[in-house]
């Protein structure tokens, strides 16, 4: 999902407990850099409203030959490197000094198939300051190439999103950690669908300790905002199983899409937030090969078409008041009567990939009596609470009052401050005797034909 332009100087008045305790012990030293760029750029005065810049003369990912792998890939490891290239770090027109490696990997689809992707890898400007790595995931909501974040972090396509995206990446770097922002979507451009996010954001783990030579030992951290909350929790729930051998200490993930069947109907005619609705048919069709002639009007074809190539500062408020029940024809009213859209969409319920065996924070926005505008509070606190039935150590945190984008900012400093609690193996206790149970995150059943 869309990670809107933070508000001017608001604060959150600081949440009482152990992340509180933690921030007001580590803000100096390491943590302290990512606290300050993340301050400092996050607060500072911004427009109202995204611009999509023009994109430079490089070529899209989908046309960009390194970007394509014709050998098989069936007996290929997952997270293997195919092919390195360097690239220079760069918001829009700004030139940094910063360098880094792209590197194509094979990773693996929702269905289990061998695909590829790419992870751009930054090493920290301060060199061997800190011996972990952060995977950080943007949250591009692509449905088209030149949102790649492996496109934008060289300058192209800027806009207001992946700028304030590359100035918590810059924290990370400053702070003296290697970075890995992997291209989780992958070459589809397939939007939310969870295993396949986290698989090719553990993949671009190895891929990264692969091209620096790092070992399986190296501490691992996951973290992301909205979008980039699904390789976060899908990485921490398949990883047991997928990527055994990594040492992931923690993952943090905010704004999260726990379920969509909850989204839809939140989002449903909304002013800021309808014109996701589309993008997501878009989506799913792609990474379920769905049939949308059998459901979809006209208008809703039409809208499909629109946003089929497009970013999300493109479409997300570009459709106010779109309901549901628009984009789908008779028999149906809604999306949620189609069996196939909610067979997919029960495919991709947070907690039914596995259980973490890593601490967690989950935080969320919560500015009416839902959620955030977009994102289900009742949702997330449910996802925390049934992670902590599980045994997992779970840290939740809901910011009274401030909607999905006001919500980045203090997410984004607390999120650094429990990585860095972990990496430092100074994790304080979880708050699983705190967090109620929240919605259920049973799937919807699927209607009949």
């Amino acid at each position: 999902m869309k990670t809107p332009v933070p508000p001017r100087r608001r604060r959150q008045p600081p949440r009482p407990g152990r992340l509180g305790t933690a921030r007001a012990r580590v803000t100096r030293g390491v943590v302290g850099a990512v606290v300050s760029v993340v301050t400092a750029v996050l607060l500072a005065p911004v427009t109202a409203n995204y611009t999509a810049g023009t994109a430079s003369a490089a070529p899209l990912p989908s046309n960009d030959p390194f970007y394509t792998y014709a050998g098989p890939l069936e007996s290929v490891d997952p997270g293997t490197v195919l092919r390195t290239r360097p690239i220079a770090f760069a918001a829009g027109d700004l030139r940094t000094p910063i360098v880094g490696t792209q590197a194509l990997y094979r990773t693996t689809d929702q269905h289990g198939d061998p695909v590829t992707t790419v992870t751009t890898i930054f090493r920290p400007i301060t060199p061997n300051v800190n011996s972990a790595i952060v995977s950080y995931h943007v949250a591009y909501d692509a449905l088209g190439s030149q949102c790649d974040p492996s496109y934008t972090l060289q300058g192209n396509n800027p806009n207001r999103l992946g700028l304030i995206e590359q100035s918590v990446i810059a924290g990370y770097l400053a702070a003296g950690y290697t970075v890995s922002v992997p291209d989780y979507e992958g070459q589809q451009l397939e939007w939310t669908i969870g295993r396949q996010s986290g698989y090719a954001a553990l993949d671009g783990v190895r891929a990264t300790e692969a091209v620096l030579g790092m070992p399986a030992t190296t501490p691992v951290g996951l973290v992301g905002y909205s979008g980039g909350s699904v390789p976060t929790d899908y990485g921490a729930e398949v990883a047991p199983t997928y990527a055994p051998e990594l040492t992931i200490v923690a993952a943090a993930a905010g704004g999260l899409p726990v379920d969509l069947a909850h989204n839809l109907p939140y989002i449903s005619g909304s002013t800021n937030w309808s014109g996701v609705i589309p993008a997501l048919v878009t989506a799913y069709s792609r990474a379920y090969d769905l049939d949308t002639s059998t459901f979809l009007s006209a208008y809703g074809t039409d809208l499909v078409n629109r946003v089929q190539h497009q970013c999300i500062a493109e479409f997300v408020a570009d459709y106010p008041g779109l309901t549901d029940s628009q984009m789908v024809t008779d028999p149906y009213t809604s999306l949620l009567q189609v069996p196939e859209v909610v067979s997919a969409i029960n495919d991709n319920i947070m907690s039914s990939a596995g259980t973490p065996q890593t601490p967690l924070f989950l935080a969320v926005g919560h500015s009416d009596v839902t959620g955030d505008g977009v994102m289900v509070t009742d949702d997330v606190q449910g996802l925390a609470h049934t992670y902590c039935t599980r045994g997992v150590s779970v840290n939740f945190m809901r910011y009274n009052g401030l909607n999905h984008g006001d919500a980045y900012v203090p997410f984004q400093r607390d999120a650094a401050v429990f990585l860095h609690q972990h990496f430092v193996r100074a994790g304080e206790p979880d708050e699983c005797s705190s967090i109620g149970p929240g919605n259920s995150l049973d799937p919807l059943p699927v209607p009949s034909r």
